[in-house]
């Protein structure tokens, strides 16, 4: 099972892109290997937010956290 400090520390490395943008990112949970974030500042009005999700936050977390299965925003 991984847990929510296993992906805080893969959104720290995460986080730096996002903020150059004025954007953010909330860790909400983490269940049954998936992890639920909320798209913060800039990020969350963004009309790319849904590549950003899959392209950046998603693939950053699955490549280090193998075990996650997707990532959603809330």
């Amino acid at each position: 099972m991984v847990s929510k400090e296993q992906v805080e520390g893969v959104l720290e490395k995460v986080r730096a892109g996002l903020k150059s943008e004025g954007g953010d990112i909330e860790l909400v949970d983490v269940k049954e290997n998936v992890v639920y974030v909320k798209l913060k500042g800039s990020c969350g009005t963004c009309p790319m937010s849904t590549l950003t999700m899959k392209n950046w936050v998603e693939a950053n977390i699955k490549r280090e956290l193998p075990d996650i299965t997707a990532v959603q925003a809330v």
